[in-house]
């Protein structure tokens, strides 16, 4: 972390040096009944190298593991346990925008949440690119009414 640590880098003997993984939060969907399935979760979740807490909330089916880990490897383990598994695909319900948009809207998300979809929240959408000049043979149209009469005049 230090000063020492990156000097020690150079100083070792052995041809292989490996990178430290950042400390990060991974979520993890697993179908869990009983506590026999979490206990097992959790237990296969713990033994990994790297790992500080884990967080098992049977009630949302949902794993939340900190520490320095690969989140494939983390999510690989707990489907070795036999459990059906999957990265956490909710949102909290009050930072999407669009909560009921189609796809979004889940009967089996836990309260409070919604799926992850762009339509909920915009900032996933990709944004077009911008035109810098319009079109050079562009045509303009205007609709003339009179009467009853409508008539299409082109400039």
């Amino acid at each position: 972390m230090g000063a020492l640590d990156y000097i020690s880098n150079f100083c070792t003997v052995s041809e292989r040096r490996s990178k430290r993984k950042p400390l990060q939060t991974v979520e993890i969907k697993v179908k869990m009944d009983c506590d026999g399935c979490e206990r097992r979760v959790r237990n296969a979740v713990t033994n990994m190298k790297g790992v500080k807490t884990v967080e098992v909330i049977r009630k949302q089916n949902r794993v939340i593991v900190n520490g320095n880990v690969d989140p494939n490897r983390v999510l690989k383990r707990v489907k070795s346990t036999g459990k059906r598994a999957e990265f956490w695909p909710y949102i909290p319900q009050h930072v999407a925008l669009y909560p009921y948009a189609t796809g979004a809207y889940d009967k089996r998300a836990p309260a409070g949440f919604v799926r992850n979809v762009a339509q909920a929240y915009p900032t996933l959408l990709p944004t077009p690119p911008k035109r810098s000049s319009p079109p050079s043979s562009a045509t303009i149209t205007f609709m003339r009414v009179s009467s009853c009469r409508v008539k299409l005049v082109d400039f």
